[in-house]
């Protein structure tokens, strides 16, 4: 019998993907209808069911039994982050294999994860769920600045803050409590800062067991956050890598994660490894191609095969172990301006080509967009991609392709056009 595959979630090229895996098989998608232009080659599936944003856990459930009853699902699969709620409900409604619901809130619930980290002895963070602004000055009396205010849900490092003195704390509070749906009832996140470099660990499960892939240094905005660049591999000495790989197997193994990919970053400490948070999902901002760039392993490819039921944990520790595997560093460097406006024109995409060493630019804001300066991971308006003999060489051809990149913008002050 061929597998018939639930994808809750629009499901990005993974639906397509699945199909071409294995011929024969089918793919039912079932997502939030405001992402059915997420939907790639919809007309390729069994069948896509859209329910409007504000519907009840339930009635994803009952929709999906109503299919599973005619049309019996065999496997169930998701692979964004925005519907993974419905993703293990729905999972445990049809007693299918995923996620439990407790590992997705775990992943999704920064404050819930800290206080299971802390119960578990893994990582002792200073942090707190805080309800109002003088729940927020209260941490603050009591653990002392710098600290991260941030939502205690969302993605893309929209609302976080690194607050550095107590006349901060209001705008933070704002800016943390008003960034994601939800977030003003929930309250926000407040934890201590930690110093240091930071990394995205890309790991795979599969029956329980946790294979590190690959661990990339990322870097940040000081102010916002939000992520400017990574390289991949990290260029770590031995044993903080093993470090890295050893805290974050014992994270997802305290979250329950049994199958699929995570992706979890983390602050190299003068203590030690330090969570930021942690994911059941593949990491974006092309991680995954700087990854498979770096180790020869395709988390996605990996991703899709085990979707369809089949064991992938040996395959990819052999592609790991392979002699003649990649070993040329990646890097990817995004783009932003510091001006507001609308973008009339993106030039010098021919010059950021040509610099030795680029494999890929591209531009992610279409002309005619009204475009800010960088508040969020939607704030940046290109990317480039570079690979090198060294980490610090891919990183700067990807830095100097960024450079020959201009922004012609129309802005409201001037009527006219600016060059950024």
């Amino acid at each position: 019998m061929s597998e018939h595959i639930l994808v809750v979630g629009p499901g990005r090229d993974f639906p397509p993907r699945i199909r071409r895996a294995q011929p024969g098989a089918r793919t039912t998608v079932i997502c939030d209808i405001t992402y059915i232009d997420r939907v790639r080659e919809p007309g390729g599936n069994a069948r896509v069911i859209c329910i409007r944003r504000e519907a009840p856990e339930q009635e994803w459930i009952d929709l999906a039994m109503a299919v599973h009853k005619f049309d019996p699902f065999t496997l169930i699969a998701s692979f964004g982050e925005s519907d993974q709620y419905p993703y293990a409900a729905i999972a445990e409604a049809l007693g299918l294999p995923a996620h439990s619901r407790e590992t997705v809130k775990l992943a999704h619930d920064k404050a819930a994860m800290r206080a299971w980290l802390r119960e578990k002895g893994i990582d002792g963070a200073a942090a707190a769920r805080v309800e109002d602004l003088d729940e927020l000055r209260a941490f603050v009396r009591r653990h002392g600045l710098p600290c991260i205010v941030k939502p205690v849900t969302n993605a893309g490092s929209a609302g976080v803050s690194k607050v550095t003195s107590e006349d901060a704390l209001e705008r933070a509070w704002e800016r943390a409590a008003g960034s994601g749906p939800g977030s003003v009832h929930s309250g926000v996140l407040v934890e201590e800062f930690f110093d240091g470099p930071q990394f995205s660990v890309e790991a795979f499960s599969e029956g329980g067991e946790h294979q590190v892939v690959g661990i990339t240094r990322k870097y940040s905005d000081p102010a916002t956050f939000v992520e400017l660049g990574h390289v991949s591999p990290a260029d770590l000495p031995g044993e903080q890598r093993r470090d890295i790989e050893s805290y974050v197997k014992r994270i997802i193994e305290a979250i329950g994660v049994c199958n699929g990919p995570t992706h979890t970053e983390v602050v190299l400490t003068s203590r030690g490894p330090r969570l930021i948070e942690t994911h059941v999902r593949m990491g974006g901002d092309k991680i995954t191609d700087l990854t498979l760039d770096a180790t020869g392993v395709d988390i996605d490819d990996c991703a899709v095969r085990q979707a369809l039921g089949e064991r992938v944990l040996p395959g990819l520790r052999a592609a790991l172990d392979a002699p003649d595997r990649p070993t040329s560093p990646s890097s990817i460097w995004f783009a932003s301006v510091d001006s507001a406006g609308v973008l009339e024109a993106v030039v010098g995409t021919d010059e950021a080509a040509a610099v030795p060493g680029v494999t890929e630019v591209s531009v992610l804001a279409e002309p005619g967009t009204r475009i800010g300066t960088l508040a969020d991971s939607e704030s940046r308006l290109a990317y480039v991609r570079a690979r090198a003999d060294t980490a610090a060489d891919a990183l700067t051809a990807a830095q100097q392709a960024v450079s020959r990149l201009e922004f012609q913008l129309r802005t409201r002050a001037q009527g006219g056009e600016a060059v950024v």
